[in-house]
């Protein structure tokens, strides 16, 4: 279940009720405002506030009293130059705050991005949901023999249907223990009038790390996009990646003349060191450079050559 009766009514009252305002509003973002974005089998991202658009960017860079220059080509220039030479401060003048439901692992590899608020659900004043995560048959894959945090191989037959059946089966049996140790079911409902039950605080020790969670979480539109150079690319874990795919249809709608300029030279652009400059500046004047000559390690030259498209 996504979202409860009583949240999904509560949205439908926020979206039904208008306000006006003075601010500057974004309208693509507007149109996104409460509603959530699916993500996995039971988790979602959806928009609760936000603060600012590409004016803003643009005002907070000239220090003017207006709204910019008016003129989306300019506005775009300036917004260009400011992420392609990284000054990140006019940024920051935007905001927004996210509501997440998310599984617990990829939750503690999110919260390492300390450059956001967060307020996460409580285990200890309410009792958890009966939601886990299982990974769909195509995601389940081996440990890769090159990447230590990455995916090999995926999983077939037996072995993919065994694999399933313990995470269903540990899960389902974990949530069991966990309302047997609380005395009472997921609606609160005491089990056995005879007991009391142990403290939610502790119960909830024995969830296993694929029970989702959620929470509120804010953060700036500089440290937004650091979020999402490094969780929307092709090498983040798949579980987070989604979420930040999900979070960057968001920025799109949100900051769109940003949106692009950040697709260009973060997603779609790379960083060279020193030593790759001059390789590509040989390999441009036609000399031919091995790895050895390089003075780069084999995972340097491996990944430069895989950005310029060149066998290995």
């Amino acid at each position: 279940m996504l979202l409860t009766p009583e949240q999904k009514s509560e949205i439908d009252n926020l979206r039904t009720e208008k306000r006006s305002t003075l601010r500057d509003v974004s309208t693509g973002v507007e149109e996104m405002l409460y509603t959530p974005i699916p993500v996995l089998d039971h988790g979602f991202v959806r928009v609760i506030d936000y603060m600012g658009t590409d004016s803003a960017i643009v005002q907070a860079a000239r220090v003017s009293y207006g709204k910019g220059t008016k003129k989306v080509n300019e506005d775009a220039g300036l917004i260009n130059y400011l992420l392609r030479h990284r000054h990140t401060t006019p940024f920051e003048m935007c905001e927004i705050k996210f509501h997440i439901k998310l599984p617990i692992f990829i939750a503690r590899q999110w919260i390492r991005h300390r450059t956001a608020n967060i307020n996460e659900y409580s285990g200890r004043y309410s009792i958890m949901d009966k939601e886990f995560y299982i990974p769909s048959p195509e995601h389940l894959a081996s440990q890769s023999r090159l990447n230590h945090q990455g995916r090999g191989d995926i999983l077939e037959g037996e072995e993919a249907h065994r694999v399933l059946q313990l995470l269903k089966q540990d899960a389902t049996q974990a949530y069991g223990h966990y309302e047997e140790m609380l005395n009472m079911d997921a609606n609160e409902n005491i089990l056995d009038e005879g007991k009391s039950g142990l403290a939610r605080e502790l119960a909830r020790m024995n969830l296993s790390l694929n029970f989702y969670t959620q929470w509120y979480w804010k953060v700036d539109l500089h440290n937004l996009l650091h979020f999402l150079s490094l969780r929307a690319d092709s090498h983040a874990q798949y579980e987070i990646r989604v979420y930040a795919e999900a979070m960057l249809s968001v920025l799109k709608a949100w900051v769109p003349i940003t949106y692009a300029a950040f697709m260009d030279y973060r997603v779609g652009g790379t960083s060279l060191s020193a030593k790759g400059l001059t390789i590509v500046k040989k390999l441009i004047s036609g000399e031919q450079v091995s790895q050895e000559q390089s003075g780069m390690s084999k995972g340097e030259w491996r990944e430069l050559m895989t950005v310029l498209g060149r066998n290995i």
